[in-house]
């Protein structure tokens, strides 16, 4: 009888320790941000105001955590409704036709240095799917009264030519390179 309990034992301690939790991120607490560059003496800013985001983690830290983002391109903001307008347009992000880009993680990896990770995915914006890697800066997790949060910083850079971003092809006016930087905070479900 005692061997069945000790089995017993170590199989839900087994599969405890294997429980994955879920997260959806905060938009009040979150921020999805972008930068490039302008006639190559200046920087424009803009973020995305709409979108989800989901999260699963084993165990502490983001080991083996497996992210998975949706944003409404329509949301682009930065803060000139008319550069917002073309960049909506057929020129830049085509909306209507591609309403949504993704971001969905394929493995994430400890650095060796505290909080720090390399957030490997494939994202997708317009009908072009390519792989990307975010440096990413784990803040930890807190516990409160209105429950379990966890927050981070991931930032990486793309070319926007590389998505069929093709306004501006000798990149004299608008930059090729586009750098991102995401505040993320989650919530536990």
């Amino acid at each position: 009888m005692k061997k069945i309990m000790s089995l017993v034992a170590i199989v839900f301690f087994t599969i405890g320790s294997f429980a994955q939790t879920q997260w959806k991120v905060d938009p009040y607490h979150s921020s999805l941000n972008f930068n490039i560059s302008h006639s190559g003496i200046s920087i424009v800013n803009g973020n995305f105001l709409e979108y989800t985001g989901n999260l699963t983690t084993e165990g502490e830290a983001l080991n083996n955590a497996i992210f998975d983002f949706t944003v409404k391109v329509n949301s682009i903001n930065t803060n000139v409704k008319d550069r917002d307008n073309h960049l909506r347009s057929a020129d830049f992000f085509e909306v209507e036709k591609y309403p949504n880009m993704t971001f969905k993680s394929t493995k994430i990896l400890a650095t060796g240095k505290p909080d720090k990770y390399l957030l490997y995915g494939k994202l997708t914006i317009k009908d072009v799917t390519k792989d990307v890697i975010f440096d990413v800066h784990y803040g930890g997790s807190v516990k409160s009264d209105k429950g379990e949060k966890l927050g981070m910083k991931a930032k990486t850079t793309i070319n926007r030519f590389d998505y069929n971003i093709n306004f501006d092809p000798a990149a004299a006016g608008v930059g090729k390179d586009v750098t991102i930087v995401v505040h993320l905070q989650f919530a536990k479900q």
